[in-house]
């Protein structure tokens, strides 16, 4: 099975003055009314394995009110290994740790991979574009290696454009280099994207088969540099970039902001052919959402050899009895998970029998 998780505790972390749980290599499962903190424990899972936390918090947020500082730690346990990850937040910051050694956020990740399943998600394919790329980036920054500084890199190279297109006169110099330098750092980013898009669109096909019983779905990057960039390599891909950049240079000038790149693409869902966004019923995006989550976490097991730290916020009362047996299936595929729920009645005996069951509230 590989690593697991093995135990979390937290200090003086969000809501949490102390708090310790031990999890089960299986199913571990907490329950207790709203507010009670059972959120801020997937939080703090994800931010040990994915190194970073899907509310984007700023770091005094994750620090309990009256409290200094917050730390969270969790061991992991598998293959003949242990391994302690820590993050201490303290004046504004994050530091992590693996075995006690300081680590930068983007290499927590190596060590085990998470999906994160939130009511949120089950909206993605009908919220706006940014959404769609930022679950994309999500699970890419810890698939891929160097994900999250090609993202970086590049999200600082068009800040940096934007800000010399809002100037009264920009020199015209200066926006040829950082046209050279977005055009670079988009296509290195593009290229990583589409290299783990064309994995994951037919297996998000494949699980969506299973769970719709007939129905075909198919996922397609929508490219603002034009749908065949797809095909590109990274070289052409700055050529086309920069080009690009330069035919848009009015129109950016005049609305002050980057108007074409990687952060200006779209994921679309099409369901026997129609766009999911703007004909699929709520069940169906549901399917389509839960195929994604699916095949990321069929993926993140290619990518380590293990598969990877389930984490379901919630979602149980979210879905549907049919989507619920889904979810289940990802459940017994020797997947180690940790869900929230208000309701026990929402798991099988088959899920329970085997669980490990931890109050809340």
């Amino acid at each position: 099975m590989g690593l697991a998780v093995k135990g979390l505790h937290m200090d003086d972390f969000r809501n949490s003055e102390s708090r310790s749980i031990e999890l089960s290599r299986r199913t571990t499962v907490l329950v207790g009314p709203n507010a009670s903190g059972k959120t801020n424990t997937v939080e703090a899972l994800q931010m040990l394995t994915a190194g970073y936390s899907f509310r984007r918090p700023q770091p005094r947020q994750l620090v309990r009110e009256g409290a200094a500082a917050a730390r969270i730690e969790a061991r992991l346990e598998g293959d003949g290994r242990v391994v302690d990850m820590r993050c201490d937040v303290a004046q504004g910051r994050r530091q992590f740790f693996r075995n006690g050694k300081k680590c930068h956020a983007t290499d927590v990740p190596g060590t085990l991979l998470s999906v994160l399943f939130t009511p949120d998600d089950l909206a993605l394919v009908k919220r706006g574009a940014s959404v769609r790329r930022e679950e994309l980036d999500g699970f890419g920054r810890q698939a891929a290696a160097g994900y999250s500084r090609l993202l970086a890199a590049y999200t600082r190279a068009v800040e940096q454009r934007n800000r010399l297109l809002r100037e009264e006169r920009p020199d015209p110099g200066l926006l040829d280099a950082w046209d050279a330098s977005v055009a670079v750092g988009g296509a290195a980013l593009l290229h990583s994207r589409l290299r783990l898009f064309s994995r994951l669109a037919p297996k998000v096909a494949e699980a969506y088969a299973q769970i719709s019983g007939g129905e075909s779905l198919s996922c397609e990057y929508v490219c603002s540099l034009g749908n065949a960039a797809v095909e590109l390599d990274r070289d052409s891909l700055a050529e086309r970039f920069g080009a690009a950049l330069a035919a848009a240079r009015l129109d950016d000038l005049r609305r002050q902001q980057t108007t074409v790149g990687p952060h200006r693409d779209d994921v679309s869902f099409l369901i026997d052919g129609r766009d999911a966004r703007a004909f699929a019923s709520q069940g169906q995006q549901r399917s389509a959402v839960l195929a994604l989550k699916m095949a990321e976490t069929s993926i993140a097991e290619e990518v380590t050899g293990s598969r990877p730290l389930l984490l379901l916020d919630d979602v149980m009362s979210e879905l549907d009895a049919a989507r619920r047996d889904a979810v289940v299936g990802m459940l017994l595929a020797d997947t180690q998970a940790v869900i929230t729920t208000t309701n026990l009645g929402y798991f099988s005996d088959g899920v329970l029998c085997g669980a490990e069951v931890v109050s809340y509230g």
